[in-house]
């Protein structure tokens, strides 16, 4: 089938994919004087009474704005709010297939940092959280930390997300291939918010839990090769991946980075790495190449170099790496506790919920099938349960 084509008549066809539909019907002036005035100002004095009925009596305990600036929008770039609403459409409907939440794509005419931040804290009464999406490094580190003390959930996915699923996979593909997490050298390809959210996972940064296994060593790569301390050209964010990546400072090309190391994470660009490039790792390589449309190598290229476990962030290749079995569950966890924002300790729940879904990792079957029924409703009580134990969830 030619996706492409056919997703474009599909959309034509359907004008945009979802639709708000009533809980009720309203058929009689009974229903009416429920719904509406008078029998409406019930509820609303009740919530002027007490705030947090806002909760019981309203939309708010099960809704997520998904709130884009379309600056960074799959593998297409800064394509803008209007270009970006096709894909904030799938996203809540994924929330709705998954975890029965009801998300709303809310694609924003302006990239300015502060506008974006006023216009989130402005909307937020009507939401219980918040999924950040689609929005350009390193404004988006900014805009999420800034979010923090709204009272609900600020998740940008493209980081956290992406960086969940790639934990829970890792772990699989580290018994898959009879190695230790404990003792892995990691090279993750791509530092924009899906990279440097990944690295600080690995390394257990920002993690107050016994649970959690910190990759032995992390080297992060960039387009002009390893990040490293005599570096002139980082940004700030960039640099403060050095607290706790590359620890021996090496310096050199991706080709470099990628000699005697375990595994290779790419978030970046594709057709990167040939065969030969897999040859320069340790013995049963992994490579997870997410790069979308088209990955950094393909999986037989990665196999010819002797890759042991291949995923991708597609759907028609074994293994997909993708966020979508993370993101619906996170949320449905973290609305089901009430969560003020979503911890550390509720990443690492969702990330060991993920992999425990495959009892058996196989070098085909590292992580579950996005399809997979049981997931989202296991990851979001995994995060339920963290939220309920730590007092940071509900904090401000």
């Amino acid at each position: 089938m030619d996706y492409f084509k056919e997703s474009l008549l599909l959309h034509k066809r359907l004008r945009g994919k979802i639709r708000i539909v009533p809980k009720m019907d309203v058929r009689s002036t009974d229903d009416l004087s429920l719904v509406y005035s008078p029998g409406v100002a019930a509820p609303c004095q009740e919530i002027v009474q007490d705030p947090d009925a806002v909760w019981d009596y309203t939309i708010k305990s099960n809704t997520v704005a998904i709130i884009s600036d379309g600056s960074a929008v799959l593998g297409l770039g800064n394509i803008g709010a209007h270009a970006a609403i096709p894909v904030m459409e799938g996203k809540a409907m994924l929330f709705k297939r998954f975890a029965n939440i009801d998300a709303f794509p809310i694609c924003l005419n302006t990239q300015d940092t502060d506008k974006i931040i006023e216009t989130v804290k402005t909307i937020a009464p009507v939401f219980g959280g918040i999924n950040l999406e689609d929005i350009a490094s390193p404004r988006c580190f900014e805009i999420e930390q800034r979010l923090q003390d709204i009272g609900i959930p600020v998740f940008h996915d493209d980081q956290h997300g992406t960086a969940i699923v790639t934990l829970a996979a890792l772990i699989n593909a580290a018994k898959a291939v009879g190695k230790s997490l404990a003792q892995m050298r990691v090279v993750i390809n791509g530092a924009g918010a899906a990279g440097i959210a990944i690295a600080r996972l690995l390394r257990c940064q920002d993690m107050d839990t016994d649970l959690c296994i910190a990759v032995k060593e992390v080297i992060v790569c960039d387009t002009k090769g390893i990040i490293h301390r005599e570096r002139n050209d980082l940004n700030e964010v960039k640099k403060s991946l050095l607290t706790f990546t590359n620890l021996q400072n090496r310096k050199g090309s991706l080709r470099d980075a990628l000699k005697g190391a375990d595994a290779f994470i790419g978030v970046s660009v594709g057709n990167l790495l040939s065969a030969e490039d897999v040859r320069l790792m340790a013995s049963k390589p992994i490579i997870f190449a997410m790069a979308n449309p088209i990955p950094e190598i393909m999986p037989d290229e990665a196999q010819k170099g002797g890759a042991v476990v291949v995923g991708t962030g597609r759907s028609d290749l074994p293994n997909q790496v993708n966020n979508v079995l993370g993101f619906p569950g996170i949320f449905r966890g973290a609305l089901d506790a009430k969560a003020r924002r979503i911890t550390p300790s509720m990443k690492l729940a969702a990330a060991f919920a993920i992999a425990d879904c495959v009892a058996h990792p196989q070098p085909d079957y590292v992580i579950p099938a996005t399809l997979e029924e049981q997931v989202e409703w296991r990851v979001a009580r995994a995060v339920k349960e963290a939220a309920l134990k730590d007092p940071k969830a509900h904090s401000l």
